[in-house]
This record gives C-alpha cells, sequence and structure tokens, in this order.
C-alpha cells in the first residue's frame, strides 16, 4: 500500500466527502422541514450547528481528496488540473464536475459564515445550490471514481436522487401551504391575528 497511499487517501476522502454532503443535505432537508427525529424534535440551535458542522467537514475532506490527488503520481495532476475546468486530460468532463462541485461547496460555505450580512434572499439562493451541488457531486463519483463500477454506489446515487427530489417538493409544498392563524384577545379586550 506504500506506493499508493495517496491514491488510497484520495479515494477514501472523495467518498467520504460525497457522504458528508449528501448528511448535510438531508439533515438540512430536515432542518428546513422541522422532521422529527425519533420521535423528537430536536432544538433549532442543536439542529443548525450539526449541519454546519456536516458542512464544514465536507469542506475539509475535500480539501485533502484534492491535496491526495496532487500528491499521488499515478495519473500525475498539476495545480491548475485540480483548479481548472477541462484543463487535465485524464476524464476532463468527469473532473470538471468535480472542480465545479468543489467551487459550489466553497461558495455555499462561505455564504452561510456570512449569513448575517447577506440578505436572506441572496443566502436562500445560493444555499438551495446545495441540491445542485449534490447532483454535481453524485455526477463527478460515478464518471471520475473508480470505485462507482459498484452496485452499491450507483443503487445510493438512484436513491439519492429520488430522496432529494421528494424532498423538494415536500418542502416548496410546505413552505406555499397557507400557515394557520390564531387571535390572542389582549388586556384591552382587542384581538390581533399572529401567525403561527
Amino acid at each position: 500500500m506504500g506506493s499508493h497511499f495517496w491514491w488510497y487517501t484520495a479515494r477514501a476522502c472523495g467518498l467520504v466527502a460525497w457522504g458528508l454532503v449528501v448528511a448535510s443535505c438531508a439533515w438540512g432537508l430536515m432542518l428546513a422541514l422541522r422532521v422529527k427525529v425519533l420521535g423528537i424534535r430536536p432544538t433549532a440551535a442543536w439542529t443548525l450547528s450539526l449541519h454546519r458542522w456536516l458542512s464544514a467537514l465536507a469542506v475539509t475532506f475535500t480539501t485533502v481528496h484534492v491535496l491526495a490527488i496532487l500528491a499521488d503520481d499515478f495519473v500525475g495532476f498539476s495545480v491548475g488540473d485540480v483548479l481548472v475546468p477541462f484543463a487535465t486530460s485524464w476524464h476532463p468532463v468527469a473532473v470538471a464536475w468535480g472542480i465545479a462541485s468543489m467551487y459550489l461547496l466553497v461558495a455555499i460555505e462561505i455564504t452561510s459564515l456570512l449569513r448575517a450580512r447577506l440578505s436572506y434572499r441572496a443566502w436562500r439562493g445560493l444555499h438551495l445550490c446545495s441540491y445542485v451541488l449534490l447532483g454535481a457531486t453524485t455526477i463527478h463519483l460515478l464518471t471520475a471514481g473508480t470505485d462507482s463500477t459498484t452496485v452499491i454506489p450507483e443503487a445510493i446515487a438512484v436513491v439519492l436522487g429520488m430522496f432529494a427530489v421528494f424532498s423538494t417538493v415536500m418542502l416548496l409544498t410546505w413552505r406555499a401551504a397557507p400557515k394557520p392563524r390564531r387571535i390572542i384577545i389582549t388586556g384591552d379586550g382587542q384581538g390581533r391575528t399572529v401567525d403561527r
């Protein structure tokens, strides 16, 4: 394994980074839909912290994935090959999906860290690109990954695709549904209507 250490490291970190993107997207959907976990509705702070932690780990493993590819001498990637789409001669389209995914992941992470300084509409618009990120990383895995020829990643990709489509439709339906309103009687006998 000594001569292939960086190759195995790149493969392992790529798979873990993909899994973390999947987990972060799934957890983000659960956060947006306010889903109960094991019958318990977790606190918003705990749920958001876990989502941020999964995203930060995805960035970390993606960084190690790219560095390990640079350190490996099997294909011989240069810095330009891993930063510029279509610059490499080794599976240029498959690698371009990974490069685009990397930039999108970094953009989503940076805007999440700067959320307090952005308008909600700008932040949400870019954050919804997480679904594009999930699709792009899956395409990268299935087209560039040497482990993608087994049935397990392909089956997982199909299930994830179905989950992403279903969850997105559920989220949009839930957000578009009219919210129940209640009337609060104030001390002076006047009532006011508030959203729940």
